[in-house]
C-alpha cells in the first residue's frame, strides 16, 4: 500500500500464547529493517503464563512510522478461533486476512466480502514439516508472498538474529516453513 511518504504495510497478528505470535511479529519487523525500511513492533499478551491471548502489530514503511498502534489494520494473521471472532471485523475494507483453518469449525464462515481471505491449515502444514510450532513461520511466509511487505530472503536471514542461540538448530525447519507458506499462498 502506498501512503503519503511511500509504501506502508500494517499487520495485526493474534492467537494464543505458545503459537509464536510475538516471535513472528519481531521477525517481520526485523526483516523489514533488513529490507531497508522503517518498522515498529508492538507486542501485547494476556496475563496467563501460557495459552492466553497473544497479539502484536507491525508497521512497515519507507517513510516515518508515526505510531505503532493501528485501529484498522490493512492485514491480519489470525491463528485461532477466538482471534477471528474478536478481530476480523477490525481489518480495513479491501484488506487481507490469513486464517488458520485448522482451528476453525468447518461450518464457520467468518468471511467478509470486502476482504481477501486465505484459509490455510497451518497446524496440519506445520506437523507435516515436523513441529506444530512452525505454524507462525508458515503464516509469515504466506503473508510476505501475498503482500510483498518484506522479502522472503530477509525473513529467513532474520531468523539468526531473532531466535535465541539455543534454537539456532531449528533455523533450517523454520526456513522450510516460510517457503511452505509462500508456496501455499501461490
Amino acid at each position: 500500500m502506498r501512503g503519503s511518504s511511500g509504501i506502508r504495510h500494517d499487520v495485526f497478528m493474534a492467537g494464543f500464547g505458545g503459537q509464536g505470535i510475538l516471535l513472528a511479529g519481531n521477525l517481520l519487523a526485523y526483516a523489514a529493517i533488513l529490507d531497508g525500511r522503517n518498522a515498529s513492533y508492538f507486542p501485547a499478551y494476556g496475563v496467563e503464563k501460557r495459552g492466553g491471548a497473544a497479539m502484536c502489530t507491525v508497521v512497515i514503511a519507507e517513510g516515518e512510522v508515526g505510531s505503532p498502534v493501528v485501529g484498522s489494520p490493512q492485514s491480519a494473521l489470525l491463528l485461532n478461533r477466538i482471534s477471528v471472532e474478536k478481530y476480523l471485523a477490525q481489518v480495513r475494507s479491501g484488506g487481507f486476512c490469513l486464517l488458520n483453518s485448522n482451528l476453525l469449525l468447518p461450518q464457520e464462515n467468518p468471511l467478509r466480502d470486502d476482504l481477501t481471505v486465505a484459509r490455510l491449515p497451518l497446524n496440519e502444514m506445520a506437523l507435516e514439516i515436523g513441529d506444530v510450532r512452525l505454524a507462525n513461520m508458515i503464516a509469515l511466509g504466506a503473508y510476505a508472498r501475498r503482500t510483498g511487505a518484506v522479502t522472503l530472503e530477509n525473513l529467513k536471514k532474520g531468523l539468526g538474529a531473532i531466535l535465541p542461540e539455543r534454537n539456532h538448530r531449528f533455523i533450517p525447519l523454520n526456513i522450510v516453513a516460510i517457503d511452505s507458506g509462500a508456496a501455499a499462498i501461490g
